[in-house]
Formats: structure tokens, C-alpha cells, sequence
């Protein structure tokens, strides 16, 4: 249990529910945490085209999204979508297209300590590598001149 919610996996229905367990989150890694909401289909960013005033989705939903920045090291932000997935930027390497119920197990892996930053010599790269449940792994390219000190000393 974490601040009383379960670390089991589980639906989080909705952006509020969502961020309700991030700042659970960061109240036991002992993180600062902002929040910024945008509520509305003109408000939201992947509904652009909503057009001026319009605020609901054609099936009268309001579409909620949420922009969660975490004190201290390393550098991290959750950017919440309506359709169940985020956007988690570690140390300024994106992370896209991670389901919503996926997004406490990779916080923890980083915040634990247990994601890790792979290197091969040829072709040369980097890869940011994001340990979650099941014998799974989010894998991020990491451009060379993103390597700062928190994720260089990550290098295996």
C-alpha cells in the first residue's frame, strides 16, 4: 500500500483517480508535486481541432488532462490524456503512448532506482530501460547529448 491506495494494477477511470495516486506517489518518495488541469475539449491538447467554445467530445464527454511535474532528481513529468495513456519525461527523454494503469509501476522503477540506461557500440546508442510488472519493459532511445549526470550514472 501506498498513502493507503493498493500497488496492485488496476483501472484508474478516471484523471482525477489518476493523479490522486501520483500524489500518493510522491507523498512516499517524499517528492514535491504540481498539478496543472485542462478541462475541455478546447483546453486539451490532442483536440486542437475542437474548434473556438467547443468544450464537450461529439459524445458530450469532457475530456480532462492533467500536467504532473515531481521535485527533485531525477527531473520528472506525467502529462495525463483522456484516452488512458501518458507521456512520462525522464530527465528530458520522452516517454509516449504509456497506458494510464502502467504509469505508477514506471514512477516506482524510477524513483526506486531500478531503471537503468543500456549502451551498445555498434551501431552506437543509448536506450533509457523502464522495468514494470510482468517481465515487461518500456525502452526509450536516448540521444547521446541527453546523457546528464543522472542518467549517465545510469549507464550499464
Amino acid at each position: 500500500m501506498i498513502g493507503g491506495m493498493d500497488r496492485s494494477p488496476g483501472h484508474m477511470p478516471t484523471t482525477e483517480a489518476a493523479v490522486t495516486v501520483l500524489r500518493s506517489l510522491a507523498a512516499h518518495y517524499a517528492r514535491e508535486i504540481e498539478v496543472s488541469h485542462d478541462i475541455g475539449a478546447d483546453r486539451t491538447s490532442r483536440r486542437a481541432a475542437a474548434g473556438t467554445g467547443v468544450t464537450t467530445d461529439p459524445d458530450g464527454s469532457l475530456p480532462h488532462e492533467a500536467y504532473v511535474e515531481f521535485g527533485g532528481v531525477p527531473r520528472v513529468s506525467v502529462r495525463l490524456y483522456p484516452e488512458d495513456d501518458a507521456l512520462i519525461t525522464v530527465e528530458n527523454v520522452e516517454c509516449p503512448d504509456i497506458p494510464r494503469d502502467d504509469v505508477p509501476a514506471f514512477l516506482r522503477s524510477v524513483f526506486e532506482g531500478l531503471a537503468h540506461v543500456t549502451t551498445r557500440r555498434f551501431p552506437p546508442g543509448y536506450r533509457l530501460v523502464v522495468p514494470l510488472p510482468g517481465d515487461r519493459a518500456h525502452k526509450e532511445h536516448v540521444p547521446g547529448f541527453l546523457l546528464g549526470p543522472w542518467l549517465s550514472g545510469r549507464v550499464r
